[in-house]
């Protein structure tokens, strides 16, 4: 079972890899030809609130509601029936967020700037600006929303490669129209969020033919009545919330940084883009694996099954997010130094990345662990708790934000999420204990000292990497990547090496 959910992850991986290096791609061409700009600001938000939704609402609580509901489908009825649900449920879907999608287009744009980013009111050019590029991206939330959907289906059905590819699609979109589109534009950025709208209709077209494949392609039909689409909209409206508390703390954070001086969206932008690397990689990965074998272990009554899969997803998790933890804390200004400091990026972009990129490390660990525990809920069909611990969350986030925007700015923001990701770490650690849905048992301890002993070892070797900032802006573009790659090596050598001493084999990370 270890081998089907590691072959499966490592599909997943693979394509998010893929995602995550042309999106970094994308990022260093933005950097170059944009710079972090007002307008570059304004796209941001216009940009970063579709995200949210995505997050919020269909890579969040449409998967984590319609994943446990459809393995019960697929594991007692029929095809004809699944086809009939899959079909009642895109029928309902389309019907909320279309008139949603006309709405914000039409009226919403103001009021959605007004919430997530109140002081670009005290700069209009940036606020018109904002809202210009919002009416081009809102119909994102719809086409993504209906891509989340497809890819849940055939996550179900065993089909990760495919639905992992589409975040590169946008990618792609963003590039092309970045390099070919923005100099023919009074706002070269706007580009951007053309290529937003046309990658979320991409993404719909290359899924179908998947589906097709599956016969589980067919045309949205209405049908309130459907009993599993009842059940996934119970389990929506309160996972709606619970399923994304860590994209909810960074878009609280972007709404303080709103009032800070022009550039620390961008700065904030630049580093949670770092931190999403590992992030997307590893954590995405794994949980978007093995939240449909939990489901599938639970609907069977599977305990022990489901308890070691579990297991063996947090094992995987730590094992690189403490790695990606201190390499992004210690290796974090020679990384942004050779991505991103050319053209228009200066030195002080660099310095002021560099600030929150160390705040965001600090929390990685904490983001990453989040993913995979907050299945642990969803696979049993328990929204409430991750509910109750996300309230919790939210508020503890928000309390920091107001507490270290004044001594750090921009950097105490992100400092605020990765401190309130740690609180949700521990409550859902202490809930999954006490509902019996996984207790940590004696090994862990030492294991966890088998890990810090490896992560000092690679904590030093960057250290030593990183301490001559001069040296590394000096050299050009192909020297940086090479020393980077090199250093990213030698570092991730002497921890699987370290590892090996501390005694952990491969047989350790199997269930």
């Amino acid at each position: 079972m270890s081998k089907s959910l590691l072959r499966s992850t490592s599909a997943v991986s693979s394509m998010t890899l893929l995602s995550r290096v042309l999106g970094f791609l994308r990022d260093m061409i933005a950097a170059h030809l944009f710079g972090a700009t007002a307008e570059v600001d304004a796209f941001l938000v216009a940009f970063k609130i579709p995200n949210f939704m995505r997050n919020l609402f269909a890579e969040g609580a449409l998967q984590q509601s319609f994943i446990p509901v459809l393995s019960e489908y697929h594991q007692k009825k029929t095809l004809a029936e699944i086809k009939l649900f899959t079909s009642h449920l895109a029928g309902c879907l389309s019907a909320i967020l279309i008139p949603f999608c006309v709405l914000g287009m039409m009226a919403g744009a103001p009021v959605a700037i007004n919430l997530f980013a109140p002081g670009f009111n005290l700069e209009p050019h940036r606020f018109q600006l904002a809202v210009q590029m919002l009416h081009i991206t809102f119909p994102y939330i719809f086409f993504l929303s209906l891509t989340a959907f497809m890819a849940s289906v055939l996550n179900t059905f065993g089909n990760f490669l495919a639905p992992a590819f589409t975040s590169s699609i946008l990618n792609i979109c963003m590039i092309v129209a970045a390099i070919f589109l923005s100099p023919f534009l009074a706002v070269p950025v706007e580009s951007q969020a053309y290529a937003v709208l046309v990658a979320g209709i991409l993404q719909i077209v290359f899924l179908a033919p998947y589906l097709y494949k599956l016969r589980l392609l067919t045309w949205p039909r209405l049908a309130w009545h459907d009993p599993g689409v009842k059940r996934v909209l119970k389990l929506m409206v309160p996972s709606i919330f619970g399923a994304s508390i860590g994209q909810i703390s960074i878009l609280v954070g972007t709404i303080f940084a709103s009032f800070l001086p022009v550039g620390s969206i961008a700065w904030l932008y630049f580093s949670e883009r770092l931190a999403y690397f590992p992030l997307g990689v590893i954590a995405v990965a794994l949980a978007t694996v093995i939240l449909p074998h939990l489901s599938r272990q639970h609907a069977s009554q599977s305990f022990e099954e489901f308890k070691n899969a579990f297991a063996w997803g947090i094992r995987c998790n730590l094992l690189v997010g403490t790695l990606a933890s201190i390499t992004l804390w210690f290796m974090a200004t020679p990384i942004i130094i050779t991505l991103f400091k050319y053209g228009k990026f200066t030195a002080t972009d660099v310095f002021m990345t560099g600030k929150s990129t160390v705040a965001y490390a600090v929390g990685l660990q904490a983001f990453m662990l989040n993913k995979l525990l907050v299945n642990g809920f969803f696979a049993k069909q328990n929204i409430k708790t991750p509910v109750k611990i996300g309230v919790i969350t939210v508020v503890i986030n928000i309390i920091l934000d107001i507490v270290l925007i004044f001594p750090l700015a921009h950097a105490g923001l992100a400092l605020a999420s990765s401190l309130s990701q740690w609180c949700n770490t521990g409550i859902l650690f202490y809930m999954l204990h006490k509902q019996g849905v996984y207790k940590l048992e004696r090994h862990w301890l030492k294991f966890l000292i088998q890990l810090f002993f490896a992560n000092a070892i690679a904590a030093l070797i960057f250290t030593y990497a990183a301490h001559n900032t001069a040296q590394w802006v000096a050299w050009h573009a192909t020297e940086r990547f090479i020393y980077l790659f090199l250093w990213l090596i030698a570092g991730t050598l002497a921890y699987l090496a370290c590892l090996w001493v501390a005694g952990i084999r491969k047989k350790h990370i199997r269930t």
